[in-house]
Order: C-alpha cells, then structure tokens, then sequence
C-alpha cells in the first residue's frame, strides 16, 4: 500500500537509498501530531530495508523555524554520538522544501512499540530514567547551534479558570519570574516523553522525534517527562522517574524544581485536555478534568520540593 505522498517524493527517496531502490510500500504511522510521519519499505535487490519519512508541514511553525528539518537531522547525528542510546540515522534531508516540496527528512526505522499502560510502572519510569541519563552524560555540545529557550512567557500565565488551587499557581509564577538557576549545559531531546520511546521485551529500544533538540539544561528534559508521566499516571509515576534519574546521574545531576515548573506552565497555559497523541495511540483511560487535577496535583508536589534547593 502507498498512501498520498507525491511522485516526486517517492522518487527522491528511491534515489537517496540507492540507484535500485525501489518502494513497495508506505504507510501513515500514528502518534505524530505535529507532523504526519510515514513508515517507508524498500526493495534494493530482493533486500528489505525499512525507513521512516518525516515531512514538515506546519506552516507558523516553518515560518519560525525554517530549518527543522536540517535541525532534527543535525539533532539525530548528535544523539548517535551518545553511548548506548539508539535514535534512527539520517539517510537523507531536504531542508528548504526545493526537491519534496516540503522540507523532508528520511532516517532509518527503529523496532519497538510505544507503551504507555505498562505492567509495572516502576520499572517503566526507571529505564526511562536510565536512557535519558544516557543521553546527557554520553552526548557531546560541542558545535551545536541550537539552545534552549522557554516556550512559554511565564509572566502571561493564569489558570484561574480552571483550577482548583490558584493561589499555588501564582507561587510558582514568582519562581519561574525570579532568578533563573545556574545550570550545566547538556545535548538535550526537548521533547523526552513516553510517545517518543519505544520499547522491546521491557527496554527501551529507541528514542524519536528530534526536532527539537538543543544544549540546554537537563532538568527540562526531566520536567517535560515528569509532566507527562504526572498526566498519565499521578504524581507517584512523576516522583518514580525523577528517583530514578537522580540515582543513575549522581553528580551529574543537581535537582531544582524550577525546571519542573517551567514546563509544567507549558501544558497549563491554556485549559488542560488530554494530548491527541495518547487517544491516537489507544490510551483511553483520562478525561480533561482528571488532568486538571493530576497538573494541579503534581503542582502541588513540586511546590513541596523547594526546601530542597
């Protein structure tokens, strides 16, 4: 089956693998919101090989980010450089759009599947943990141009409209307003959550979605996870991971809950709703108002933490 990708596109792929390549099939993959990603089969005499095609059809997020693609290959090439983490391979980019339209990235294909109700939720969080750690410790920053850089403008925030503990939401608008802490640069994914790994036989078999990667501060990478794992299973799942992180980075490693809140505020600033990537992935189990409670839950648990700093 080959769904609606141009005739031009599937002739640059072809050519990019090799000058006998030929497609047999390609099929729409769920769980890419930002952008629709496709599984590609090719045949290079009697050989199979299987890729992946991103291709980056956002217009406002082009508009300010003209460059995504050349940014997620650059981005996978950085992770390949980190010990035992698995991220596909770049086969191919178009980065202005010029020969697929759009702009185009072609990597290889990673085995696995994403899980997100697993059996044993602690030994879930805790390879999660241990590849991030990974990440972090092994990849290199050197002659990367992409930094870290807020999402959101912190002093625009208000949730008075929907929870149930607003005078906890203006505490942690005044220390995302205040000083920002000092931090050791790190090669971070920007967009570490559940959807992104997939897994084989209870381990972590690959890492996806590097579009946003960037040197910045590890703890972003541990706060956007803890604010998914909070979403999908409570504040104990958020508190496993973040346990086990700890213990894998040891010295590598100094926790401030600023980072928590600074990504926490992403997925509060406007209304909480269940992410359309869990519902396309069959996570059925929440509703709008149990992630409102369980954001203002986890909240109130990072708020606990500042004694720690």
């Amino acid at each position: 089956m080959i769904t609606m990708i141009e005739e031009r596109v599937l002739r640059w792929i072809e050519r990019a693998v090799h000058p006998e390549a030929k497609i047999k099939s390609i099929e729409r993959l769920m769980g890419g919101v930002s952008t629709p990603i496709h599984r590609v089969i090719i045949d290079v005499r009697g050989e199979e090989h299987r890729l992946v095609l991103r291709q980056y059809t956002d217009e406002e997020w082009l508009e300010s980010e003209p460059d995504l693609a050349k940014h997620e290959a650059e981005s996978l090439r950085k992770a390949s450089g980190a010990a035992d983490i698995d991220a596909p391979n770049v086969v191919a980019y178009d980065e202005t759009g010029s020969e697929c339209g759009l702009p185009t990235l072609l990597m290889t294909h990673l085995d696995g599947r994403v899980v997100l109700e697993p059996e044993d939720v602690r030994a879930w969080t805790d390879r999660m943990a241990r590849t991030l750690t990974r990440l972090h410790v092994g990849a290199s920053t050197e002659g990367f141009p992409w930094t870290y850089g807020a999402y959101s403008d912190a002093a625009k925030f208000d949730a008075s409209g929907w929870t149930s503990v607003p005078d906890r939401w203006k505490r942690a608008i005044e220390i995302l307003l205040g000083p920002k802490p000092a931090f050791v640069p790190r090669f971070i994914h920007r967009d570490y959550h559940p959807t992104n790994l997939l897994w084989v036989d209870g381990e972590v078999s690959g890492v996806v979605d590097w579009v946003n990667g960037c040197i910045g501060p590890a703890g972003i990478d541990v706060g956007h996870c803890r604010v998914n794992l909070a979403q999908l299973h409570g504040v104990e799942a958020a508190d496993a991971f973040l346990e086990s992180y700890r213990r894998y980075a040891g010295d590598n490693f100094d926790y401030n809950p600023y980072w928590d809140l600074a990504t926490l505020v992403d997925y509060a600033f406007g209304e909480p709703e269940v992410y359309q990537g869990w519902i396309d992935l069959g996570f059925a189990k929440l509703r709008n108002e149990l992630v409102m409670e369980r954001l203002d839950a986890y909240l109130e648990s990072v708020l606990a933490r500042e004694n720690e700093i």
